[in-house]
């Protein structure tokens, strides 16, 4: 069995529900197992032309799927739950869920369908912060850094809140 971390976001209806959803249909496959979940973190937009706010979580699963399938399954899953797919140039808009693979054991891929590690997760306080939470000391196979060595090294993070402590103004 293989150790995958995936992050999980929305910014679009209800945005624990898509998560809690997703993380539901994801343990229904009997090719995984979920070991570690996140608490729901409340996020700013990372890149994008958007007001709204995401809620994001990072789970931590075991299985027997290999990378490309898993990607599959995420994929299935985001359409199940009505996320639509646009173009590559459109990439960072408003969802109702997203699944990405983070790491896939210490694996390093990189094709046309797949980068794990993912490309921009050393960048993203919304992934930093949950895998915190549950893997600090995991070590990134690229940069030789752990989880939390990372988060360090953020020179302008967007703001994360845990999801309920967010005071409006």
């Amino acid at each position: 069995m293989s150790i995958v971390y995936l992050s999980l976001g929305s910014n679009l209806g209800d945005r624990v529900g898509y998560i809690q959803q997703a993380t539901s249909l994801l343990s229904a496959n009997p090719d995984i197992n979920i070991v570690a979940t996140s608490s729901f973190y409340e996020t700013e937009p990372w890149h994008m032309n958007t007001e709204k706010w995401f809620v994001n979580a990072v789970i931590q699963i075991m299985t027997t799927l290999p990378p490309e399938e898993l990607l599959k399954e995420c994929h299935r899953i985001e359409t199940f739950l009505g996320r639509e797919h646009i173009s590559e140039n459109e990439r960072y808009a408003d969802r109702v869920i997203d699944i990405d693979i983070i790491f896939y054991d210490k694996k390093m891929i990189k094709n046309e369908k797949l980068t794990i590690p993912h490309q921009f997760f050393h960048k993203r306080a919304f992934v930093l912060v949950p895998m915190l939470e549950i893997a600090d000391d995991f070590v990134h196979p690229v940069f030789n850094k752990t989880v939390e060595e990372l988060y360090d090294d953020l020179e302008n993070p967007e703001t994360v809140y845990l999801y309920g402590t967010k005071i409006e103004e």
